[in-house]
Parts: structure tokens; C-alpha cells; sequence
């Protein structure tokens, strides 16, 4: 099978269930910045930090998938093949993890700035696409009759949890790398 098939030069794409719609279309930006999230855990797997972390991250890739499938369903058709489904159990693990991570961080009333140690950034570059994961998902869900039905909402829990998870690990990885965690000090 070659990766080409020359269907979408004109600017189409087919959701799951066969019809086609726009590269530009909502549904298709949404699934589209849920890839390019994937694709910023999978760096942030791939941190030396992260070593007892790895088997996590792999399976919130996995949910990501997951999470894709369903955006990339076309909400109007019946699928003969049964796809994979965000459980309430996902949304637990993530929110277990995070219990466990602010256990040994100290309270934030702050707001934290980006950065300190690179593999810290990474986390925090997932985050921001995790949010603007969640902003379309919320948007496409919001046009549901526009766009054939509404988003799953586990969907949309899965990834504002995510988006927590995220921030929580960016200040348990910038403790473990003894990196300085700085706080936004306004100007007023």
C-alpha cells in the first residue's frame, strides 16, 4: 500500500464512514491538532526524565488515537467496525497521577512562566496545544448540527484533564531537574 493516494490534492479528505470534507474543515483542524499533540508527548516520552513515566505517556499517545478516531468519525454515519472510546477510567488515571505528582510539590498561588529546563518546555508546548485541542473540540461541539453531531463528552473532559495533567507534571519534572520554577510577578 503506498501512503499517497492522490484523493486529497484538491483539498478534501474523507472521515471515517466515507465522506468528504474540506482539509479546512473544523472537524478536520481538530483531529489534525490532536495529532500534532500526540506527536509533542511523544517527544516529551522520549526525555530522559521521563524514564518511569514512559509506559504513561505511551498510553495517553494511544488515547490520543483514540480521541482522533472519534473527531474523524463522521457523526451522520453508521460504522461497521466497531473504533476505541475515551472510558471514565482514563479521565481517573490522569487525575490519580496528578493527586500523586502535587503531593510532593509545594502549593502554587501563582502563575508559572515556561521554561527552566528544556524537557520542562516540551511539557508545557504539549500543554498549550493540548488547550487548543480542547478550544476546537469544544468548538466543533458547539456547531454540532453544522458538523454532523456532537463531540463525545469524554472527549472533551479527557482533554482538559490532560491539559492538567500536563501542567502538573511540567512542575514535577522542573522539581526532580532542580530547575528554577518561576512565577509570574505582574507589573502594575
Amino acid at each position: 500500500m503506498k501512503i499517497y493516494t492522490r484523493t486529497g490534492d484538491a483539498g478534501q479528505t474523507s472521515l471515517i464512514g466515507g465522506r468528504r470534507v474540506s482539509k479546512a474543515n473544523l472537524r478536520i483542524d481538530t483531529y489534525g491538532t490532536v495529532d500534532e499533540l500526540n506527536a509533542w508527548i511523544g517527544l516529551l516520552r522520549d526525555q530522559p526524565i521521563n524514564a518511569n513515566r514512559r509506559l504513561l505517556l505511551k498510553e495517553i499517545q494511544d488515547r490520543l488515537f483514540t480521541v482522533g478516531a472519534e473527531l474523524a468519525t463522521d457523526p451522520g454515519k453508521t460504522i461497521r467496525k466497531a473504533l476505541p472510546a475515551i472510558v471514565d477510567h482514563d479521565i481517573t488515571r490522569l487525575e490519580n497521577e496528578m493527586d500523586t505528582m502535587d503531593d510532593d510539590l509545594p502549593e502554587l498561588r501563582q502563575f508559572v512562566l515556561p521554561g527552566g529546563h528544556a524537557s520542562v518546555s516540551y511539557c508545557h508546548l504539549a500543554r498549550t496545544v493540548c488547550r487548543r485541542a480542547e478550544r476546537l473540540a469544544i468548538a466543533l461541539n458547539d456547531d454540532a448540527e453544522q458538523f454532523g453531531g456532537p463531540v463525545d463528552p469524554l472527549v472533551l473532559t479527557y482533554l482538559n484533564r490532560l491539559s492538567d495533567y500536563l501542567f502538573v507534571l511540567s512542575r514535577k519534572m522542573a522539581k526532580e531537574l532542580d530547575a528554577e520554577e518561576v512565577t509570574w510577578e505582574p507589573r502594575v
